[in-house]
């Protein structure tokens, strides 16, 4: 791992240069949220660097909402992700070990993985429902992005992380080596300055392990108690960055289309005899927390929740499942 510094003139223009050979897409705030937008230079001074976090979750530049899976499985054009902040870079552990898996690999899914080059960002702010920290994830990359970007003043430093990050950096040949330590070390002291106002937001929240304990030994009353709000509207699964339910649809002409699906629709579970575990809403409710905190732990390697808030945001009832838990601590 390097750092790279560049002045943003040159950064902004070394990606315009790319766009003959890339899609590259930046984080762009306005009066009512921050998302990803396709990057233009005329619109640069709107760019958010360093601030959590963009509306969409990175799953859905590789996991669309609808697509036909009997189709041939296109290239298309390598793409950039800039901006994406580190919860959203860390679920995609998970969603690698469940699309990559050696015996059952989705083709679409590792094709898309392959064309695109993501550049994460640290958080130098919190929002008020982040809590990453709480369950071990950084709010700055150290793995599996590429590229880490860190805005300071009038220029962008640049951590490689991977080689194709050290690829990539040969695309900006006006950025130079970070010699100056000062320089580094101020990124470390806005780190931990993230670090310590996330610790502080989030002092009495149960670490990841502890939550699943919480979730396992939960009685019925306080699931009837929280999804009394619940409108099974789905949001908290399809904003989520690990939630990865489908339904394959048959069409005419022996297509097959893989359509987003979420556990907190009613007949979620429904089978052709018309029986559903899930019929309850309160179970429901329950399923979700089970599958994050008890049964994706049980089976993979990585976390199948990092601490984004986007579940606690979207939330139409204003569910807050970290109150959730805090009333067992």
């Amino acid at each position: 791992m390097y750092y790279l510094s560049i002045k943003k003139e040159d950064w902004h223009r070394s990606l315009e240069k790319l766009l003959s050979s890339h899609d590259i897409f930046v984080p762009v705030k306005d009066e009512l949220s921050l998302d990803y937008e396709p990057f233009r230079l005329n619109q640069a001074d709107k760019i958010a660097y360093n601030v959590p976090k963009p509306a969409t979750p990175l799953k859905n530049f590789f996991l669309p909402v609808r697509e036909n899976v009997t189709g041939a499985v296109k290239n298309g054009r390598p793409r950039i992700i800039i901006g994406v902040p580190n919860c959203d870079v860390t679920a995609l552990r998970l969603l690698d070990e469940i699309y990559l898996d050696e015996a059952f690999t989705d083709p679409f899914y590792s094709q898309r993985r392959k064309n695109t080059l993501i550049i994460s960002s640290d958080c130098h702010s919190v929002n008020e429902h982040c809590h990453c920290t709480s369950y071990g994830v950084n709010p700055w990359p150290e793995e599996i992005a590429d590229m880490g970007l860190i805005s300071v003043g009038d220029c962008i430093v640049l951590r490689i992380i991977t080689s194709r990050g050290a690829e990539l950096a040969k695309e900006f040949p006006a950025a130079d080596p970070v010699d100056d330590p000062s320089r580094i070390r101020l990124a470390e002291e806005r780190q931990k300055e993230t670090e310590a106002a996330l610790a502080g937001q989030n002092k009495n929240l149960p670490d990841y392990r502890t939550t699943g304990e919480i979730v396992l030994k939960a009685g019925r009353e306080i699931w009837q108690k929280y999804a009394s709000k619940c409108v099974s509207c789905g949001a908290c699964t399809t904003i989520c960055p690990t939630c990865s339910c489908f339904i394959l649809i048959d069409r005419p002409g022996f297509e097959k289309i893989k359509h987003t699906d979420a556990c907190q629709y009613p007949g979620f579970e429904r089978v052709a005899g018309g029986e559903d575990a899930l019929f309850e809403l309160d179970q429901r409710f329950r399923n979700r927390y089970m599958c994050k905190y008890v049964w994706r732990p049980q089976k993979f390697n990585a976390l199948a929740c990092t601490g984004c808030g986007r579940c606690i945001e979207a939330c139409l009832g204003k569910i807050n499942k970290n109150e959730l838990f805090m009333e067992f601590v």
